[in-house]
């Protein structure tokens, strides 16, 4: 797939997201599930700034960081604070919802918009990440 088809769907795909959001506020008059938004693109910066972090770091004295199929304590945390902001972009509208701050429809809206913008991001990072494949000389 070319790259600029890619960045077109995603944009669309992003932009029907946001949509959704917007509308669960501006249909029911009602701006707390604005909120999910920022939860949503925050939740992958942790695995993207720690596996960085990781990926550039060099183990003591053997300077290489090959460390094969086994997770550091790092991308650890970097998972574990992904999974909370997760479930609380997810908790937040329906804690709302419960406390009668806003409607079934704001709430249903709220969490599909944040869980489609979460997996743009994703899709994003995992059609643009750079992996070297070993035929990647003869365009295989």
């Amino acid at each position: 797939m070319n790259p600029l088809n890619k960045i077109i769907f995603l944009s669309a795909f992003l932009a029907f997201g946001f949509l959704l959001i917007l509308l669960s506020c501006a249909l029911y008059n009602n701006w707390k599930p604005l909120w999910v938004i920022a939860i949503f693109l925050v939740a992958p910066l942790p695995n993207i700034i720690l596996s960085s972090i990781e990926n550039n770091r060099d183990d003591f004295l053997t300077f290489s960081n090959d460390r094969g199929n086994t997770p550091t304590p790092l991308q650890e945390l970097a998972k574990i604070i992904t999974g909370f902001l997760l479930v609380s972009g997810i908790a937040l509208p329906l804690t709302m919802y419960h406390t009668q701050l806003i409607g079934v429809g704001s709430l249903f809206m709220s969490v599909i918009g944040g869980m489609i913008v979460y997996s743009d991001i994703i899709v994003f990072i995992w059609f643009f990440s750079e992996h070297e494949d070993e035929n990647d000389d003869f365009n295989f």
